[in-house]
């Protein structure tokens, strides 16, 4: 158990935590959410020990063992990534350590012998053993082949040193485990895998993440930080985010009777209470949301940008049409051939780990450049509407209120901040220069500037990665209702499978191309199959 009592901490002016209170039990995975800035990451690190708070203290049982994601991926570029994993359980690798400096003494003494068998027993209670095996198997989870297991650490890529420290962390069954964004650079295979062992694990898990269906799949409670507080809820992200914005809802809505509220949340704490019985941690879940009160549901003051995609004509009978297109960049062949037909109704997830081709694809469909052959044909109905992975050269040095007013149908400025309000860009903050936006803000801004556009087709191109859980929701739900044609390109695997009817993916032998759900296709064994044959490999590879 761990447990944060009267927690506080400030800088400067800025209050993230005041006297916090919250107490994490064995058997539970705790998701920690809050907006960016609200103190999530840093509150791991209180937990820790990392970081001091101001006031209060962390209590954690007597004899239980901390583990946390480390995210310094070149502190063991000495070690081998097998001895880099077992380093996770220190007093393990304490006793390897002296147990292996004794027996290769010259001068072996009766005192050596002694502390070796002091040693050899304590090596074979800790599961000593079993340790190389052990590692291996979790390595070979994350995706770290054997080949790799020997090697040192500054001998692997860097994306693989975040899957072995994420082994590190993991290895040795911790009483308390710390884990902040630990699916980045996991490929989808990986993170079932990590899904798994988490709702396996028996023991306190306190995780960030920005992954919602990472968060759906093993939090059975929800921390949410807000008002400089942590305030905690029963059921996974899905179940917090429903719940609130009901809440919210009911909170607005003054002429509703207390009785009608009742009886609305009743029904559906009893809906939601019954979908959770089908997943794996189904009897625990269940009977803890079963024991919520009405009193339990609060609404949240995380605000939401309003994002509504509402074209300005609909599309004919022809949306798009792909014939024969190549583009070689550097000597590479990077498209080879293509030729793919567009269907109107189409929302269309390009997935697999050729990043590169769905780039060169999106850039050649929305004119930034051209095929070395072949040719598209957009219908003479359809209107575009881009986002690009790399949308910094989208803005210049103007005011956020003078970028969107060159795309507002009305010559007035302060129908451009009223928009600019609604995607939380509140009072002078809409006269702030564009060249100075964060990743998140940038890509609010240029999210607005695609709803002016009222465009029936759409390409996105990693939308999500600079957003935050409010405006990925938003983002999402803005998808989901548009009636238009999408393409799009992203790494979160809630985006792909609630919007997707049709997935595309590039491999080195041609093109898969499926008229189904996200679910359904990596669910496909005749898919899987083709997907081994083309990789050559027995292991499945990054789908998003």
């Amino acid at each position: 158990m761990i447990q944060a009592s009267n927690i506080s901490l400030s800088y400067g002016t800025q209050v993230l935590f005041k006297d916090v209170n919250i107490k994490f039990t064995p058997g539970n995975c705790y998701g920690i959410i809050g907006a960016n800035g609200a103190g999530k990451s840093t509150f791991l690190k209180i937990l820790s020990g990392e970081i001091e708070s101001d006031t209060g203290e962390v209590i954690i049982t007597p004899g239980e063992r901390m583990a946390v994601l480390r995210q310094d991926h070149f502190a063991f570029n000495k070690y081998r990534v097998l001895d880099t994993v077992i380093m996770g359980y220190q007093k393990l690798w304490d006793i390897m350590k002296e147990r292996d400096e004794i027996y290769q003494k010259e001068d072996f003494s009766e005192e050596d012998g002694i502390r070796a068998a002091e040693l050899e027993t304590e090596f074979a209670e800790l599961g000593g053993w079993e340790a190389e095996a052990n590692a291996a198997v979790m390595l070979d989870g994350l995706g770290i082949p054997v080949t790799l297991h020997e090697k040192k650490m500054e001998e692997i890529e860097d994306n693989l040193k975040v899957r072995v420290l994420l082994a590190q962390a993991l290895f040795g069954d911790p009483d308390i485990l710390l884990l902040d964004e630990p699916t980045n650079h996991l490929d989808l295979e990986s993170i079932h895998w990590l899904e798994d062992w988490l709702e396996n694990f028996n023991n306190t898990v306190i995780v960030v993440s920005h992954d919602r269906h990472f968060l759906n799949t093993v939090c059975t409670h929800i921390c949410d930080i807000d008002f400089s507080k942590i305030q905690l809820y029963v059921g996974n992200y899905d179940f917090w985010y429903m719940s609130s914005q009901l809440a919210q809802k009911q909170m607005k809505d003054e002429k509703k009777r207390r009785e009608e509220k009742i009886a609305e949340l009743k029904e559906f704490i009893q809906r939601f209470s019954s979908n959770v019985a089908k997943a794996k941690q189904a009897t625990s879940r269940k009977k803890l949301i079963e024991k919520l009160t009405i009193d339990d549901i609060k609404p949240s003051s995380r605000r939401f940008p309003y994002v509504a995609f509402k074209p300005n004509r609909e599309i004919g009978n022809i949306c798009l049409q792909i014939k024969g297109i190549s583009k070689t960049i550097d000597g590479e062949r990077i498209i080879d051939n293509l030729s793919l037909e567009i269907n109107p109704s189409d929302k269309v997830a390009f997935v697999g780990p050729n990043h590169y081709a769905k780039t060169v694809l999106f850039q050649i469909l929305s004119g930034e450049m051209e095929p070395d052959s072949g040719s598209f044909n957009w219908g003479v109905t359809t209107s575009l509407s881009y986002f690009p992975k790399d949308n910094s050269k989208m803005l210049t040095d103007e005011s956020m209120t003078e970028y969107l007013q060159k795309y507002s149908p009305e010559d007035d400025e302060s129908f451009a901040r009223s928009f600019l309000g609604r995607m939380l860009f509140s009072g002078d903050e809409a006269l702030k220069s564009c060249s100075v936006l964060s990743g998140g803000e940038r890509v609010r801004l240029i999210l607005a500037k695609m709803m002016l556009e009222g465009a029936n087709c759409m390409i996105f191109d990693e939308p999500t990665s600079h957003l935050d859980l409010e405006s990925i929701q938003a983002l999402n739900d803005g998808l989901i209702n548009f009636k238009g044609m999408l393409m799009f390109n992203s790494h979160d695997h809630q985006f792909v499978s609630s919007l997707a009817n049709r997935i595309i993916e590039f491999t080195p032998t041609g093109v898969i191309d499926r008229m189904m759900d996200f679910e359904d296709y990596i669910s496909d064994e005749k898919i899987k199959a083709m997907r081994e044959k083309a990789y050559n490999t027995t292991r499945g590879v990054v789908l998003l």
